[in-house]
C-alpha cells in the first residue's frame, strides 16, 4: 500500500518538495530558488515558467532522494504563496503575463480610488479583507486592463485566472482541473467568506468576469490526479491550502485561541477564532483558517510584508553577510548602547498600518554604527512588528488574553537570539516545534488524512512536539523603552495622508 505523502511548498523565493513517510518523518527533499523580477518601484513579478520548472525539478529530486517510485506516493498536498496571481490561456496553458506577486503595489492608486468612492465597507464585510494592493482581485483587473487583448479574450471564455495553487494544479493535471481551495479563494477580494462562494457584486466592482474563476473546494478534497508522464505515475492531489493556513494546520492550531506566526519572506500571525467570524476594529484581517467537510473555521490574521526579506537584503543588497544564518551571531555582537531601528517598509507597511506608500528607513545611526547594529535592527524589527499584531489581536478578540503562547515556524526561527528577543518584546512564551517545516507538514496532513494513511485531527494535534520554549527575560522598563523607540520610528516612516 502507498504510504508516502508528497508536499509541494511553492514559496515566494523558492519551490520545495518534501516526501514524508507514514510516521510523518521527512524521507526526501528537493528545493530550487528562482529569480525575483522588479520592473518598477514597488512592482514584483515572477516568471510562471520558472515557478513551474522549479516545482517539477523539486518534486523529482525529492522522490529520488527518498529512493521511492512515484507509485509509492499516496497523495500530494499543495501549499503556496498566497495572493500572487496568474492568468493563462485555457487552450495552451500559457500565461499571458508574468505572475504578479503578493508584494506588488502597482494597484495602490486603484485601491485608493475604490476607498475614496466608499467601497471598502462592502468589501470588508464580505471578504474580511481591506482594499489593499496585497490582495489578488485588483491584480487580476490590472492584467485584464493592461495586457493587450486580455479583456476581450476573458469575455470570450478563453482565459483562466488562478492563484499559484490553481495554476500548478492545472499544469499537473494536464489542464483537466481548474480549481482552488477556500483559503486561497478567500484572499482574492472576490469571495464571500461567510457564504463561501464567489460574489457577483465584488466581481462587478473589480470588473472581473466570473467565468475565469476556478471552482472552490475544501482544503482536503479531490483536486484531480497528476499526468503519469510528469513523475512516472498518476498521483492524486488531495490537499490544498495557502501557506499561512497550511502552517496553522501544521502547528496543530485547531482550538480557538491558539496562535501561530510564520517567519518567511514576510511574517504572518493567525489566531484561530473557531466558527466565530471576528470583525477586527484594529485593521487586522478576518480570514478562513481552513475548511474541512464543508465546515469553515475562521482566524484573525496580521500580515507583515517584510521579515526574512530584510535579512536577504542585508545579505544580497548590502552584502554585510554571506549567509543569512550569520545575522543572529552578528546581531548578538552589536553595541547594546546604540538604539538603531529599521522599519523594513520596502513594499509598504502591512497590518495594522496598511500604508502602501511607506518605504523602508533606518533610524538612530551614529558614526559607531556598523553591520552588527544594522543586522540587530533588522531582526528586532520582525519582533516589534509581531508585537504590534498581537496587541491588535488582544483588543479584537475576547479570548485573546495575556496568557497567549505563540507557536513559531519558518526559516528565521532557527535563530535562538531572535526567538529570545521575540519572547522578551512580546512578554509571552514562544514555542519552537521539533518540525520546522510546518507549512509543508500542514499540506501533507491534509492530503494524508484525506487519503486515509495519516491520522485525524485529534491524533495529529497530540503528535505536535515542542523543541524549545523561550520565556521572556527582559525587565518591563527596558521593554517599554524599546517599544517606544520602535513606535516613534514607525510614526516617522508612515507616509503623509493624501
Amino acid at each position: 500500500m502507498s504510504k508516502f505523502i508528497l508536499a509541494i511548498d511553492q514559496g515566494t523565493t523558492s519551490s520545495r518538495a518534501i516526501v514524508f513517510d507514514a510516521e510523518r518523518r521527512i524521507a526526501g527533499v528537493g528545493q530550487k530558488e528562482f529569480p525575483q523580477i522588479f520592473p518598477e518601484d514597488g512592482w514584483v513579478e515572477h516568471d510562471p515558467e520558472e515557478i513551474w520548472e522549479s516545482v517539477v525539478w523539486s518534486v523529482q529530486t525529492a522522490i529520488k532522494e527518498a529512493k521511492i517510485a512515484a507509485g509509492n506516493i499516496a497523495a500530494i498536498g499543495i501549499t503556496n504563496q498566497r495572493e500572487t496571481v496568474l492568468v493563462w490561456d485555457r487552450e495552451t496553458g500559457k500565461p499571458i503575463h508574468n505572475a504578479i506577486v503578493w508584494q506588488d503595489r502597482r494597484t495602490a492608486p486603484l485601491c485608493a480610488r475604490l476607498k475614496k468612492d466608499g467601497h471598502e465597507a462592502l468589501v470588508s464585510k464580505k471578504t474580511g479583507l481591506l482594499l489593499d494592493p496585497y490582495f489578488s482581485g485588483t491584480k487580476v483587473k490590472w492584467l485584464l486592463d493592461n495586457v493587450k487583448g486580455a479583456r476581450q479574450r476573458a469575455d470570450k471564455g478563453e482565459l483562466a485566472f488562478g492563484t499559484v495553487d490553481s495554476f500548478l494544479i492545472w499544469r499537473l493535471t494536464g489542464g483537466r482541473m481548474h480549481v482552488t481551495d477556500a483559503t486561497n479563494a478567500g484572499r482574492t477580494l472576490l469571495f464571500d467568506i461567510g457564504k463561501n462562494k464567489w460574489d457577483a457584486k465584488l466581481c462587478a466592482l473589480l470588473d472581473v468576469p466570473m467565468d475565469i474563476l476556478p471552482e472552490v473546494k475544501d482544503c482536503a478534497d479531490d483536486f484531480g490526479v497528476t499526468d503519469a508522464a510528469l513523475f512516472g505515475a498518476e498521483i492524486p492531489i488531495l490537499g490544498v491550502a495557502g501557506d499561512q493556513h497550511a502552517a496553522t494546520i501544521g502547528q496543530a492550531c485547531f482550538a480557538p485561541g491558539m496562535l501561530k506566526s510564520t517567519y518567511g519572506t514576510g511574517c504572518f500571525a493567525l489566531l484561530n477564532t473557531g466558527a466565530d467570524m471576528v470583525r477586527s476594529k484594529n485593521r487586522l484581517l478576518t480570514t478562513i483558517a481552513y475548511r474541512l467537510d464543508g465546515e469553515t473555521i475562521y482566524a484573525l490574521e496580521g500580515s507583515i510584508f517584510i521579515a526574512g526579506a530584510a535579512v536577504q537584503w542585508i545579505r544580497d543588497g548590502l552584502k554585510l553577510v554571506k549567509n543569512a544564518s550569520e545575522t543572529g551571531p552578528l546581531a548578538q555582537s552589536a553595541d547594546p548602547t546604540q538604539h538603531v531601528y529599521m522599519v523594513p517598509a520596502f513594499v509598504g507597511l502591512g497590518a495594522p498600518w496598511w500604508d502602501a506608500d511607506a518605504r523602508g528607513a533606518i533610524y538612530g545611526l551614529t558614526r559607531n554604527s556598523g553591520p552588527a547594529e544594522i543586522a540587530r535592527a533588522a531582526l528586532e524589527a520582525v519582533c516589534y512588528q509581531t508585537r504590534d499584531l498581537l496587541e491588535a489581536m488582544r483588543k479584537d478578540w475576547k479570548g485573546g488574553g495575556k496568557d497567549t503562547v505563540l507557536r513559531v515556524d519558518g526559516g528565521m526561527v532557527a535563530s535562538d537570539w531572535t526567538m529570545q528577543f521575540l519572547a522578551d518584546v512580546l512578554d509571552a512564551p514562544v514555542d519552537r516545534p521539533t518540525i520546522l517545516e510546518t507549512t509543508a507538514l500542514g499540506a501533507a496532513w491534509l492530503a494524508g488524512m484525506k487519503a486515509g494513511v495519516w491520522p485525524g485531527m485529534d491524533e495529529f494535534a497530540r503528535s505536535w512536539a515542542c523543541d524549545q520554549r523561550f520565556e521572556p527575560q527582559m525587565d518591563d522598563k527596558t521593554r517599554k523603552a524599546k517599544v517606544r523607540g520602535w513606535d516613534e520610528a514607525v510614526r516617522r516612516t508612515l507616509s503623509a495622508p493624501s
